[in-house]
């Protein structure tokens, strides 16, 4: 029976290569001299430093301009809260996301379900596998969910006939 999954995966090597070509940007750039301003990648998150509300979001332009040159979904990170950190600094951690969350897993499915689609969706951890008889529904049901809107990238792997 053709089969294949429906995942959301964010390769980090292309993020860690982004983020070194901000950190290299930042120390280059005349208007960030003397600043304390810095980018890193740790344990699946992007954590930015900045003196101010003006270079973080300088700071949040390189990153989304050097995401997006490495050919990487920008919908795939989710900039969290600006807070305060030592020496009158602002920190921002940004999460890079990976998988499908339960909740977005069980609303793909609902809506296949709901196209009568002749076609099963099974939610397998942060993944879901989408089967059926023929070939035709699979490549039916791709174009579908790309219609959906869903907020994070999502990719179509492991096609088997």
């Amino acid at each position: 029976m053709p089969s294949f999954d429906i995942v959301s995966k964010t390769d980090m090597t292309e993020i860690a290569n982004a983020i070194a070509g901000v950190t290299r940007e930042i120390s280059q750039r005349f208007d960030f001299k003397g600043s304390a301003s810095s980018v890193e990648l740790k344990d699946g998150e992007i954590v930015i430093l900045a003196d101010d509300a003006l270079k973080l979001k300088q700071v949040h332009e390189l990153v989304r301009t050097y995401v997006t040159r490495r050919k990487v979904d920008i919908s795939s990170l989710d900039f969290g809260k600006e807070e305060k950190a030592s020496g009158a600094m602002i920190r921002q951690i940004v999460r890079v996301k990976q998988g499908i969350a339960q909740d977005v897993a069980k609303r793909i499915s609902k809506a296949i379900k709901d196209s009568k689609k002749k076609v099963q969706v099974s939610i397998q951890g942060d993944e879901l596998r989408v089967s059926g008889k023929k070939r035709d529904d699979l490549q039916d049901t791709i174009a579908f969910v790309k219609t959906l809107g869903i907020d994070r990238p999502l990719q179509f792997v492991n096609f088997r006939d």
